[in-house]
């Protein structure tokens, strides 16, 4: 089965693409996988580091917050679109799988031009580019059950979220002695100056705080450098930080809140107000599960961060991370698997029109 996955930019994204290959890989270690993603984006050093290949496209998707940057759309667009044409025709897939975010966009839409049946994998059920694709899109792998009734396909499937290999069920301490902090693969700076300017009360209360700033914050956490405090400005190994981890404090896109679970650690999240607010979504989801506390981004400070980390009870972080492992899974890459190989299967027996389906999502695309 020649597979190729489309989609990247962001961490949540790449870490995904890459799940789901690894898993191919596992599964037939010689089957042909291509990733293709955003030039410019983490992808570009992520893929080839964990030994798949890669091509990328120069593409941009529209910014739903800062409305500028989207005037050089149409000229990005169309050819964005041709060199996904070109990658599908050189590859010759028999069946792609998009993993999220504008860039899976050309391939997404050169698989539905040429017949190859396509599957999406979607964490972000309001996502633009979830939406632009998914009328003609064999399947959905879905995060949650709830996700069905706000993402209709012709074939949805709850396979959970996908993520990487080395992640273990752990058993946090408590009291809490190790905070992880994570903004996520591009830092949060707002989180990160709360946790500078609360770094004295923080190490009173944990033994050691590990803080991933992202790349934006790497020069000012290495300046707040002391005993039991440690900066990382980039770091692909969650699962050992994780691992280590008693607590986490963390934005809420949807690859974070899988590994927090997948562990089975209690978190304080801080979800990021982007990109159609679909971390709010999923923060809520922990929250009302009682794995998680929740902090509105514009209310985050010192003084709200601390009341919170007070308001953990003995009693109340185990119980959090209880519900925390009840909602963690380890199976989401494999059971996509599974989709894209039944999705190989039926693909002779797919109904036809896939030429009507393309020319309304590349309506929808000029649309937007």
């Amino acid at each position: 089965m020649r597979v190729l996955i489309s989609g990247g930019g962001s961490g949540g994204h790449v870490f995904a693409a890459l799940a789901v290959a690894q898993a191919l890989r596992a599964r037939d270690p010689d089957a042909p996988i291509l990733l293709v993603g955003r030039t410019g984006g983490m992808e570009e050093e992520a893929v080839p580091a964990a030994g798949f290949d890669l091509e990328t496209i120069p593409v941009r998707g529209l910014n739903r917050d800062v409305l500028w940057p989207n005037l050089r759309l149409p000229d990005v667009l169309p050819r964005a679109l041709g060199l996904g044409l070109g990658v599908v025709d050189r590859f010759r897939p028999d069946v792609v799988l998009g993993v999220g975010a504008y860039a899976m966009v050309p391939c997404g839409w050169a698989a539905l031009r040429r017949g190859v049946p396509y599957v999406l994998q979607v964490s972000e059920p309001d996502g633009l580019a979830h939406r632009m694709l998914k009328q003609g899109a064999a399947a959905a792998c879905l995060t949650s059950a709830g996700d069905v009734a706000a993402f209709r396909v012709r074939r949805a499937v709850v396979t959970g979220y996908p993520i990487r290999p080395g992640f273990r069920r752990r058993t946090p301490e408590v009291p809490p002695r190790r905070l992880l902090v994570i903004g996520g693969s591009f830092g949060a700076r707002r989180l990160n100056q709360v946790v500078w300017a609360a770094l004295d009360q923080l190490l009173a209360d944990f033994a050691e705080v590990v803080h991933l700033t992202g790349p934006q914050g790497g020069a000012e956490g290495a300046r707040h450098g002391r005993a039991g405090y440690r900066a990382i400005s980039t770091n692909t190994d969650i699962p050992r930080l994780m691992a280590e981890a008693d607590l986490v404090v963390c934005r809420a896109g949807s690859g974070t809140c899988a590994e927090v679970t997948a562990v089975g650690l209690p978190a304080i999240l801080v979800p990021g107000t982007f990109g159609g607010r679909h971390q709010e979504r999923n923060a809520d989801r922990l929250v009302q599960a009682g794995a998680a506390m929740r902090i509105a981004d514009r209310e985050l400070s010192v003084n709200v961060l601390r009341s919170h980390l007070r308001a953990l009870s003995p009693t109340r972080l185990r119980s959090m991370a209880e519900a925390s492992a009840a909602l963690g899974r380890f199976d989401a890459a494999e059971r996509i698997v599974d989709v894209l190989e039944e999705t190989v299967e039926r693909a002779g027996q797919m109904p036809l029109g896939r030429v009507r389906a393309s020319a309304s999502v590349l309506a929808g695309l000029l649309r937007r």
